[in-house]
């Protein structure tokens, strides 16, 4: 079996819904990180366009709640398009090589302007790195990936906040298309000032205000 498709988005989807019901959620919100919010994206698509067909076989009057439900969602970092995003991070990095041809400082430069602007790579980053796998480095698996709205009779998506670093290679030409994807006008952007890729690992407390309060708004 081509190992490409067990690490898919429909794959991944799966999996996370049989961690949603194996752990008994039914209320809660979704948080996605870079590919992370993709698959939040795409599972709450799902949820929706499963929802509209299920109404279909059911009263007006006796429509029910999803079992499961989400909230709200954060998609932090995450591009609409990946081709797109890797257009934008060669250009980056073509811009870094200009400055300086030194190739082997390549990867640690382009990681302080556009990935993680701290001194140090953050521990949490070199575990991340460490335990990454082989199917999870570089684009592979989301190549074509390009967000699309749910089908016109699916139900409505929860409100959105989709973060972004101020030098982040998912520029703000990356995430604008998700104003589009969702099925309503609740999508908000939000910035970091002077943070790139790992906003949470960059500035922690800023970064950890904006989400407790987002999500604070649809408990």
């Amino acid at each position: 079996e081509n190992t490409l498709d067990l690490h898919s988005i429909e794959s991944s989807l799966d999996d996370l819904e049989i961690l949603i019901k194996k752990i008994g959620l039914r209320r809660f919100h979704l948080y996605g990180q870079s590919f992370g919010g993709i698959l939040a994206f795409e599972y709450m698509k799902r949820v929706a366009e499963r929802h509209s067909k299920e109404k279909d076989h059911e009263s007006s009057g006796n429509q029910s709640e999803p079992e499961h439900k989400c909230l709200s969602v954060i998609l932090s970092s995450s591009p609409t398009n990946v081709t797109q995003v890797e257009i934008v991070a060669n250009d980056l990095i073509n811009s870094l090589l200009e400055e300086d041809n030194d190739t082997s400082t390549l990867a640690e430069r382009f990681r302080r302007q556009n990935q993680c602007r701290t001194v140090e790579k953050p521990q949490p980053l070199v575990d991340a790195y460490a335990h990454a796998g082989t199917e999870w480095r570089g684009t592979d698996v989301i190549k074509d990936y390009v967000a699309e709205r749910p089908g016109s009779s699916a139900a409505r998506m929860p409100s959105a906040l989709v973060m972004r670093g101020e030098y982040d290679f998912v520029s703000e030409e990356c995430v604008q298309g998700w104003r589009d994807a969702f099925n309503h006008k609740f999508v908000r952007m939000k910035v970091l000032d002077g943070c790139s890729h790992h906003g949470l690992l960059e500035d922690g407390r800023v970064y950890g205000e904006i989400v407790d309060s987002f999500f604070a708004e649809y408990d």
